[in-house]
């Protein structure tokens, strides 16, 4: 690695994932380019990360002409496109895989997000985008709705390794760890081996932040005003704690005796939307161990160049974080309010990028 701020992060306990791929990314060999200068030990993915690179991307072509010769539809394109992009990167970060005993060496692949709400139906096509992917290394995403919830128990259930994407309060990412151990006893009553069972859960930072800064603008107080930039951390801190109490149960030491793995808190949406802030901001201030933090290229880059990284930036801010959140309800700004509708717009993104990567994938059809 040749970042100082990089091996610092990673020898304080957090796993540096890498939040984006391309065909392109694969073939330049620029994703083994960053597994061996920047620390980068997993990858993951979204309906808008692939919408962007098959947009951009003329590596696709070869594929997509082979698919329309063979009458494929545009669904059937979109999978067999999006899963020989995620097993080729699997087969890149097998090393690491191999190397940390399976806790990294990930690479995340979501389900058609307009699925967020059918539990029969995403549990489905998890199995079959595990089988398709066909690598001990992929991760299936499902979105932490309430109808998603089942369904991470149930993919767990079947031996297959899950990330739980889009979570942003306290109360559903304590429901995605009952979903998680729900899961892993299944698993066990069904005679799987545990220790191949592994999970993260996406709690997604800086939305938060555009969310919450947008009403204290509105506000318009100077308490308001000081209280800008400091709700996603403190979100994400407390979802910590709530991380550390969860696992600290004798429900989970029965499951860890069996050879079960922790399930990981992940930082998603890591990226600085407000200019104002430090770039690195969502990096240096989420540091503690046992944690995975997912960037865009451009904010691995600012880390790996200027973060400063001072240790466990985490344990022992709770009250602090707490204090936060109080003064933001006395703001009037409703936190139930704010989660309810980051999840929803999170869900609307997705679907209006998925239909944007099916439009992509149609014009290219039609194309040859």
């Amino acid at each position: 690695m040749t970042s100082k701020n990089l091996e610092a992060l990673a020898a304080a306990g957090v796993s540096i994932w890498l939040d984006d791929l391309s065909r392109e990314r694969i073939s330049t060999g620029n994703l083994q380019e960053v597994v061996d200068t920047k620390g980068v030990v997993g990858v993951t993915t979204n309906p808008s990360i692939f919408a962007s690179a098959l947009a951009k991307g003329e590596k696709y072509t070869p594929q997509v002409t082979e698919l329309k010769a063979e009458g494929a539809d545009v669904e059937r394109a979109v999978f067999a496109l999006t899963t020989t992009d995620v097993r080729d990167a699997c087969d890149i970060m097998r090393p690491v895989y191999d190397r940390t005993d399976g806790v990294d060496g990930r690479v995340s692949i979501e389900v058609d997000p307009r699925l967020a709400h059918d539990t029969e139906r995403t549990v489905q096509v998890a199995k079959e985008l595990s089988a398709a992917v066909d690598r001990p290394n992929v991760m299936i995403k499902i979105p932490a709705t309430v109808e998603g919830l089942p369904a991470i128990s149930r993919v767990l259930a079947e031996g297959i390794s899950v990330n739980v994407t889009l979570i942003f309060s306290l109360d559903r990412y304590r429901a995605v760890m009952n979903a998680f151990m729900t899961g892993v006893e299944q698993a066990r009553e069904a005679g799987k081996d545990l220790s191949q069972i592994h999970s993260v859960a996406s709690f997604f930072v800086s939305r938060v932040d555009t969310e919450v800064d947008k009403r204290l603008d509105e506000v318009g107080t100077d308490e308001a005003t000081a209280l800008k930039g400091k709700a996603g951390l403190a979100n994400a801190r407390l979802a910590y704690q709530a991380w550390q109490e969860q696992f600290g149960t004798p429900r989970w030491a029965n499951l860890a005796d069996d050879g079960a793995h922790v399930q990981r808190p992940l930082w998603a949406s890591t990226g600085v939307k407000d200019p104002a802030y430090q770039d690195t901001m969502y990096v240096d201030e989420l540091v503690a161990p046992q944690t995975v933090n997912t960037m865009p290229e451009k904010t691995l880059d600012a880390a790996a160049d200027h973060g400063e990284i001072t240790g466990d930036t985490i344990t022992g801010t709770y009250d602090e974080s707490d204090a936060v959140m109080d003064a933001l309800e006395r703001q009037g700004i409703s936190y139930v309010e704010v989660v309810e509708q980051l999840e929803r717009e999170g869900v609307e993104k997705f679907e209006k990028s998925w239909t944007e990567l099916l439009e992509t994938v149609q014009a290219e059809l039609d194309k040859h």
